[in-house]
């Protein structure tokens, strides 16, 4: 079960020796352009967690400490000496700490921001019982009995969850530890879990992994970018070809680009195939279709670096209006076009505009997606996606006016019927 109340501490272990990473410290890998470590704070300040404790060794824990406080961000720490000890171990050092009910979380876990908003809410045990991105038979097992731990660890073969590496404990925790350190001198959390007999609640169809190999890591980096595209404005084009590829480009620049950067590449990509109007129309069409592709990257950096701001989404906007109207303007300047040609193209030209100022003057005006309120409008053709790949289709066949006429129908439809239904059903 879940509770309302998110606690105000969270616990971080950071103590490792990432000897299956090539001694680097885990925390500080980069997923979806963000160091992991920074993921997982963020979110939890996010949700209400305001003082954080990282428990650290004396290897990596000038590294990390040095990157968080270059980041800006406010912690405590305890070094824990003897790491070979284990995570146990580490989880004791932190109780002097600790005097209300707290969250803990594995430096080397990677969540994304769904799971951690219901995470946050859960007593004891975070499990999920089906878990999609984990090699369940290196995972932490755990079987459940009234609610609670009976026996965990990664032997078992009758289990009814896999151990997420996230908990929302209380200070009796310590207790339980405390005997065990007196009794051994490695401890694992599992050990300390199944003898306090910590509730369990189950979290599912969430993304979450533990990033101990390269391959892991380049999982939850293609995971964490996948999960970044919103799908659901997405115009036909987009979702079976656009995103097939900006994705793939995406993985490969993320950590060496900012959204904005991205932005103004997609930008001289679209001016750029403007410019080719004036020598060959079809490699111009062709060059416009690229500079959409390029045109989702920007929001698949923003929304998996966690770097998405009112500005960028503004000037991205104002930028693909600005290239827009340039190509159709230069196709109508270039094609000796008469009277009938010209007001096609004024129609092609203001019928692409208002597809996308109903759509932003929508958000500007309500505060929500008009696709999130009207998924209709998801299946009804003239999204800018799919307006650029008919241009480069036409274009190929040097078919202008013929891409003017169902420009104008196009757009000026997808503009009268959603005029209609936000008037007849007004959010």
């Amino acid at each position: 079960m879940t509770s309302g109340n998110v606690p105000r501490k969270a616990v971080i272990l950071t103590a490792g020796l990432g000897t299956r990473m090539g001694g680097r410290p885990k925390a500080l890998l980069r997923v979806g352009g963000r160091e992991i470590i920074w993921r997982n704070i963020k979110m939890l300040q996010e949700c209400g967690v305001q003082e954080f404790i990282l428990v650290i060794n004396p290897k990596f824990g000038p590294q990390i400490m040095e990157f968080l406080e270059r980041e800006g961000f406010k912690f405590r720490h305890v070094t824990n000496a003897h790491p070979e000890k284990g995570n146990g171990y580490s989880l004791y050092l932190a109780k002097d700490f600790i005097n209300e009910e707290f969250i803990l979380i594995m430096g080397d876990h990677v969540y994304e921001e769904e799971f951690i908003k219901e995470a946050v809410r859960a007593k004891g045990l975070v499990g999920d019982p089906e878990p999609e991105f984990v090699d369940i038979s290196e995972a932490t097992k755990v079987r459940v009995k009234n609610g609670r731990v009976e026996r965990i660890g990664k032997e078992l073969t009758d289990f009814d969850c896999i151990d997420t590496g996230f908990f929302v404990l209380t200070p009796e925790i310590f207790r339980h530890a405390e005997e065990i350190v007196r009794e051994k001198e490695e401890v694992s959390l599992s050990e300390i879990m199944e003898k306090a007999r910590v509730e369990v609640t189950l979290v599912s169809g969430k993304f979450w992994m533990d990033v101990d190999t390269e391959e892991e890591l380049e999982r939850a980096n293609r995971e964490i970018i996948r999960r970044s595209i919103k799908s659901g404005e997405d115009g036909f084009i987009s979702r079976h070809l656009n995103r097939k590829i900006s994705i793939r480009i995406t993985e490969k620049v993320i950590n060496s680009l900012t959204p904005n950067q991205a932005s103004l590449i997609s930008f001289l990509a679209g001016t750029m195939s403007f410019l080719l109007i004036f020598f060959s129309k079809p490699v111009a069409g062709i060059f416009f279709q690229l500079s959409s592709i390029l045109d989702g990257i920007d929001g698949e950096i923003a929304r998996a670096k966690m770097m998405g701001s009112p500005f960028g989404g503004w000037i991205d906007s104002n930028l693909d209006r600005i290239v827009d109207f340039l190509f159709l303007l230069g196709l109508a300047y270039t094609s000796s076009l008469d009277t009938t040609g010209w007001v096609l193209f004024s129609l092609a030209a203001f019928g692409s505009y208002m597809v996308s100022y109903t759509s932003e003057r929508y958000r500007g005006a309500f505060g929500r997606s008009i696709f999130q309120d009207y998924p209709v409008l998801r299946k009804i053709p003239g999204k800018r996606d799919e307006r650029i790949f008919l241009i480069m289709l036409f274009l190929i066949f040097d078919a202008v006016l013929e891409l003017f006429v169902l420009l104008a129908v196009l757009s000026l439809t997808r503009v009268v019927l959603t005029l209609i239904l936000v008037w007849r059903k007004p959010i």
